[in-house]
């Protein structure tokens, strides 16, 4: 009895078993990490500085930190070819390399991707990797015996990082870092193709056993080992065609083939993945002209987010530059942020030409919208002399960012010709013009040889988003703000700047022309109703409210100054006294017509006479708003005189023009030509009409022309049946 008891227990168990398996696993299901299959891309664009290995350090240790215990998460480094001058520094490089292999991140599966032309110190995080994944235009470039001297501890410091992880061969390593060795691929008599230094050489000659020699480097020249070297040599694993990496959907299809090689199901951007809870940003728009004071006014708004806890600042660039001083000034601050400010994203979402396109090109990342436009003709002109001067903080600003120095200086002197050089021995490629590749050299003539002249970089227009991504001076293309936000790792787009809505507001109807263009003629016709019933006050108040609204606008879109507003008030003046004061005689009425438009003309720009192309076009597009607003003038007028007497409400504005043949019928019945030489007394200005009274009765009398004071004595001196035509007795 006791073992059948026994016997159903265990049946029972191993039944109850069997069905709560299912939950089990799906309990299990439940509580895997959800990242799980993901991996995550970390774009490199070298050289590496101090700023990016650090950024890219935090992203690493955020990903080790967030994984959890149990599992690995894999991530891609992605090293693209730079556009910049400026070389990756050992210290930065092997601090890199060491973390990439110490405990720390032992959670984590880090593979490299290589996308173009690595050169120099920039190879070394490579051999900490576990994975190499190549373009099929990659190449990894060493240092030639013209370079810096590559002392013992830094060849040391290599082979010690790739014994490390065993990916790259000794020989290779020895290639890639001593330009005085080496390097030959040998084939054996047992099929074997080891890769060996001249030393190594020596003994297999010896032995008998070579087939084949294939010199893959010669002392004294820098190594360049390709991605299909690379792959013979079991150093990299793959190699994937791609095409230009200057878009976002090419990009995109990168990831997609690499998560595959990877069995990962999505490699996703860091921003993307990690660290939104770490990053609090702020956002500038600096919209419009680049002037004093907006430029104060954005510093102050920025510099009072440095108190809290914001470390990145999201700046939007929408502008014609304005003021190379100011946008020098911001750039160079920028490329430097302080703690506690980490880094600078930058967007570009319409253009950034003149001066403004250095603001844009110190952000690091910046992106461009598929529009976008960056460099050319701007508000300012800016002259070679001014971009010399300015050259330690470009050069300055040119490291900060990891962009070239040359493109950045021929953004702004569009008389500048750069052209691209290519390293004879190294494949390196700087953007420069030709004195500009020498000048610092001790021996210009060798240094010139050193280099072969490609083709001319054509600045002068600016760039497209396409053309400022390929030649380094952009980071990535975007489409909107929310895109770059993510790309920045912020959980979303920040809030703005501290700064008056209302300015935000102004700011934004000020982009729109047409509006501060309608506000303009609206302004013009309201005047002109004024001045046709004085003393209706309604169309003069509304037509002081537009002008002032376009005067903000354009003040505060940094194109309006006090001179302007006076320039625009005394027109207004005058235009007023040759209406009710001292009508007839035209002078202030065309002077003030002329101050007017050369206000509105100069409310519109910057600058006064035009010295480049967009310039013109401005200028062009301020004469035609200007005319617009004579033009509505002449349409006020006419719109006083023939339509508002008829229309509901607003005839109640107008006074009625009088009924002239029925006035002619009356004063017909009166007869005044006993009046012919009498003298009298004005009752009202003559302006050239009034009245006046001779003897005992009150007439209506016209001046012969002139103006006359109430009060004045006057005489009769032409009677035309009722017209009396007196003038001032003397």
């Amino acid at each position: 009895m006791g073992v059948v008891r026994r016997t159903i227990v265990i049946a029972v168990w191993i039944i109850g078993a069997i069905g709560l398996s299912p939950a089990v696993s799906a309990q299990n299901r439940d509580g895997i990490d959800p990242s799980a299959g993901q991996g995550v891309w970390i774009d490199i664009a070298p050289p590496l500085s101090r700023e990016l290995v650090d950024d890219v350090l935090a992203g690493l240790d955020q990903l080790s930190q967030s994984t959890p215990g149990d599992s690995r998460r894999t991530v891609v480094l992605a090293f693209r070819e730079s556009a910049s001058d400026v070389q990756t520094e050992f210290e930065e490089a092997l601090r890199l390399a060491r973390r990439i292999n110490s405990p720390d991140y032992r959670r984590l599966r880090i593979v490299a991707f290589v996308d173009g032309r690595i050169t120099r110190h920039t190879v070394l995080p490579l051999a900490a990797v576990e994975r190499l994944m190549l373009s099929n235009n990659a190449v990894l470039v060493g240092f030639d015996s013209k370079q810096e001297s590559i002392d013992e501890t830094v060849q040391a410091a290599y082979q010690a990082i790739a014994k490390r992880r065993g990916l790259f061969p000794e020989s290779l390593v020895s290639a890639l870092v001593d330009p005085d060795a080496e390097l030959v691929r040998l084939t054996t008599s047992d099929g074997g193709r080891p890769l060996v230094t001249a030393d190594e050489l020596q003994s297999m000659r010896q032995s008998g056993d070579v087939i084949e020699e294939d010199i893959w480097k010669a002392s004294g020249e820098a190594l360049s080992v390709s991605a299909v070297q690379l792959r013979d040599l079991r150093v990299a694993t793959d190699v994937i065609a791609t095409g230009r990496r200057d878009d976002e959907t090419t990009a995109q299809k990168i990831r997609e083939s690499l998560a595959a090689r990877l069995d990962l199901s999505q490699l996703r951007p860091l921003a993307t993945d990690v660290g939104t809870s770490d990053r609090r940003g702020v956002l500038l728009e600096m919209i419009g002209s680049v002037t004093t004071a907006k430029s104060q006014r954005w510093q102050s708004n920025l510099n009072a987010t440095l108190s809290g806890d914001v470390n990145t600042w999201l700046v939007s660039v929408d502008s014609d530059g304005g003021s190379f001083g100011e946008s020098m000034g911001l750039a160079g601050w920028f490329a430097s942020p302080t703690p506690p400010l980490q880094r600078v994203v930058g967007f570009v979402p319409g253009r950034a030409i003149g001066d403004a396109s250095i603001i844009a090109t110190a952000c690091k990342p910046l992106y461009l919208s598929p529009d976008a436009k960056l460099g050319g003709p701007g508000a300012d002109s800016i002259q070679p002399e001014q971009v010399v001067d300015q050259r330690e903080l470009i050069e300055l600003i040119a490291r900060r960012t990891n962009r070239s120095a040359g493109l950045l200086m021929g953004l702004l002197d569009r008389q500048r010709q750069v052209f691209r050089y290519t390293n004879k021995s190294t494949g390196r490629v700087r953007y420069a013009t030709p004195q500009q590749l020498v000048e610092d050299a001790d021996d210009p003539d060798l240094e010139r040889d050193r280099w072969r002249q490609g083709e001319a970089i054509d600045l002068s227009a600016g760039l497209t988003a396409e053309q400022a991504v390929q030649l380094g001076l952009a980071d990535g293309i975007a489409s909107s703000l929310d895109q770059v936000a993510a790309q920045a790792g912020l959980p979303a787009v920040p809030a703005p700047a501290a700064d008056r809505g209302i300015v935000r507001a102004v700011e934004s109807i000020g982009r729109r022309q047409g509006l501060a263009f309608l506000a303009l003629m609206i302004g013009f016709m309201m005047l002109s109703t004024e001045m046709s019933a004085p003393g209706l006050g309604i169309p003069g108040f509304v037509s002081m409210i537009c002008f002032g609204f376009f005067f903000w606008v354009q003040y505060l879109n940094g194109t309006a100054e006090w001179l302007e507003l006076l320039a625009l008030v005394l027109g207004l003046v005058c235009i007023a006294i040759e209406f009710f004061v001292v009508p007839g005689l035209g002078i202030f009425g065309i002077g003030g017509l002329l101050l007017t438009m050369l206000a509105v003309v100069l409310m519109s720009q910057t600058f006064v006479v035009p010295r480049n192309v967009y310039q013109v076009e401005v200028l062009t597009r301020s004469v035609w708003m200007a005319l617009g607003g004579l033009a509505s003038t002449m349409a006020g007028f006419a719109l006083i005189r023939y339509f508002m007497p008829h229309l509901p409400v607003l005839n109640t504005l107008v006074m009625e023009q009088p009924d002239a043949q029925l006035i002619d019928q009356q004063e017909r019945l009166a007869h005044f030509e006993d009046l012919l030489g009498q003298t009298g007394t004005t009752m009202t200005p003559l302006r050239p009409s009034g009245k006046a009274r001779i003897g005992e009765r009150v007439v209506a009398v016209v001046s012969d022309g002139q103006a006359v004071e109430r009060g004045a004595t006057v005489r009769v001196i032409k009677v035309l049946g009722n017209r009396i035509v007196v003038e001032e007795a003397t």
